[in-house]
């Protein structure tokens, strides 16, 4: 059907969709019950979903709240139409300010990542929420950068990359739209301030605490907010609250909200509002309505059902919240929002042409590919049986060789600060035989003999091919435990090395090399050459690289050196 469509100049949408819905143009192809309505809610919030019953939902609920909808599009299984050219469309519809998608999954990665990038550039922005936070693919990995940035995590780098904020909640992906629309990223440095001022301490608390749980930070008053409160009639203290039960509502409301915004000292405003949102909506949401909305988000958070109160800040462009879950994943995903990522320009990258591009690679061909990208490796021999004669001066490092087994250490593959030809010899001979009984089918090739290097760190530097996303680069705290903290930054590949610098940044492992309490400071600059470098794997002709992985790197007061390197070469089906 496809094909044919496609010579006689059709388009399909579906099969297994559920159609389209034009709210402005009157137009409603769909057999979803939520046509029964008496009226469908008109608004400038478009909807891509891979679900066909999202479309009723999404209309039916924001109906209740006063949130209308522009354009809804049921895409089914994408045999033809697809998510990525629908955003294109709706990045040139006038309609729309806004576009929401509701994912099962990512079919064409590359179309729907040049789609957001057209609607970020006209000022549209694109939210996802996506199905599927499972670690499922990750068991598969071979390398600890595979397990590390499974499917979830490449794709919380994709929207990033593309500038797609991702919620975590239904609700949210409902709710978000007025919070960001006509809006552009906030490009903090730091962790995002919040203002929050409330007439009920217990519902703004329940915020504060999630929005503290997911990084944000509710920011007292400081001395000159205090004043300026206090001329007002409010005193405020050191609570990250600014409590305004016992000061009324109306004017006073209103200008401590001014206040808030025009303050250098948040990012963004929280009004909480108590039961008088139920029962009083004019008089409870009227200063909220009352204040000059510039740059700064103004949200509020009703906790009460107050389905008129949010049907008023609907009206007027404003957020609103029903859940302190929702109110805070919305914020959080605001904060995390970057711009569309300038993909790097970088040379043309070759395999080696005494490396096979199939099969499998040991750690010396791994270490020959690395080296041949631009990375520093430690000097290395092999030495093959019966004697395992080697030519390095002790002290040195002693591994098995062989394409069949990935994790060395696991498999008592590994000795360290061997010091003489004696302990050479004895080592080398029980690292055999253990390897020998948990590998009785590997190939061993001998054993690699490498020198001995200390530095300030280790870190992990890590590439993978996604089946969805495509190739990623890790960097993260290296070493025998990073598969265990998870403690990393992962992008799109490739980078460049401010990119990588970026990178360096968000590891938490990394800081005693970033010049953490006056400890010696590390080469940075090397670090992130090398994981500039590994990401230049995404550029190799045909991409025969599935997982690949230095750990450990060695970084050192100057320079960093690659120890340990493994490759997964993907499978000629692939």
């Amino acid at each position: 059907l496809a094909a044919r469509a496609r010579e006689l100049g059709v388009r399909l949408l579906g099969p297994n969709s559920m159609g389209v819905i034009d709210v402005p143009g009157g137009m409603a192809l769909t057999v979803n019950a939520v046509l029964e309505m008496d009226a469908l809610p008109a608004g400038t919030t478009s909807v891509v979903s891979q679900s066909g019953t999202m479309l009723g939902t999404l209309l039916s609920r924001g109906a209740a709240r006063g949130l209308g909808f522009a354009k809804l599009v049921s895409v089914g299984n994408e045999a033809d139409l697809g998510v990525g050219e629908l955003v294109e469309l709706l990045a040139h519809d006038p309609d729309t300010r806004v576009v929401l998608l509701f994912l099962e999954t990512v079919r064409d990665a590359a179309r729907l990542a040049s789609a957001a990038r057209m609607a970020s550039a006209a000022g549209k922005p694109v939210v996802a929420y996506k199905l599927g936070r499972s670690s499922l693919g990750q068991s598969l990995a071979r390398s600890h950068t595979g397990a590390i940035a499974g499917t979830d995590a490449a794709l919380d780098a994709y929207f990033r990359d593309c500038g797609i904020l991702r919620v975590d909640m239904l609700e949210t992906l409902l709710e978000i739209a007025p919070l960001v629309a006509g809006r552009s990223p906030p490009r903090l440095k730091r962790a995002p301030r919040v203002a929050v001022v409330t007439t009920t301490g217990g519902g703004a608390a329940s915020v504060v605490d999630r929005m503290g749980a997911l990084g944000m930070e509710a920011i007292a008053p400081d001395a000159s907010l205090r004043s300026k409160l206090a001329a007002l009639g409010v005193r405020a203290s050191d609570s990250p609250i600014v409590d305004l039960t016992m000061a009324g509502t109306g004017k006073t409301y209103a200008a401590v909200l001014e206040l808030l915004l025009e303050s250098p000292a948040c990012d963004a405003v929280l009004a909480c509002v108590g039961s008088s949102a139920q029962f009083h909506p004019q008089i409870a949401v009227e200063p909220i309505l009352r204040t000059r909305r510039g740059a700064k988000p103004l949200a509020a958070f009703f906790t009460p059902h107050a389905e008129r109160s949010l049907a008023l800040l609907a009206e007027n462009g404003i957020a609103g919240f029903r859940t302190p879950e929702a109110c805070a994943d919305a914020f959080s995903a605001f904060f995390a929002w970057l711009a569309p990522n300038v993909r790097p320009v970088h040379g043309p990258v070759q395999w080696p042409p005494d490396l096979a591009d199939r099969g499998h690679l040991d750690e010396a061909q791994a270490l020959v590919l690395f080296a041949a990208l631009g990375v520093p490796v430690v000097e290395s021999v092999t030495a093959r049986a019966p004697d395992f004669v080697h030519t390095l001066a002790y002290p040195v490092a002693v591994k098995v060789r062989s394409s069949r087994i990935a994790h060395k250490t696991e498999a008592g593959g590994v000795a360290l600060g061997i010091s003489s030809r004696g302990d050479y010899d004895a080592r080398v001979r029980a690292m055999l035989s253990e390897v020998s009984a948990a590998y009785p089918e590997a190939h061993i090739e001998g054993v690699l003999v490498q020198r001995m290097e200390s530095g300030l760190a280790e870190a992990i530097v890590g590439y993978r091919h996604d089946a969805l996303v495509g190739p990623l680069v890790l960097t993260g705290a290296g070493g025998t435990l990073a598969e265990i903290y998870k403690d990393y930054a992962l992008r799109l590949a490739p980078v460049d090395e401010a990119q990588a610098m970026e990178m360096i940044g968000e590891v938490k492992g990394l800081a005693t090399i970033r010049g953490y309490r006056k400890l010696p400071r590390g080469d940075l600059d090397a670090l992130a050459k090398a994981i500039a470098a590994v990401s230049r794997l995404a550029l190799l002709p045909r991409q025969p690289v599935a997982e690949a992985e230095i750990n450990p790197l060695i970084v050192k007061r100057e320079g960093v050196v690659a120890v340990d390197g493994l490759v997964v070469l993907r499978d000629r089906e692939d």
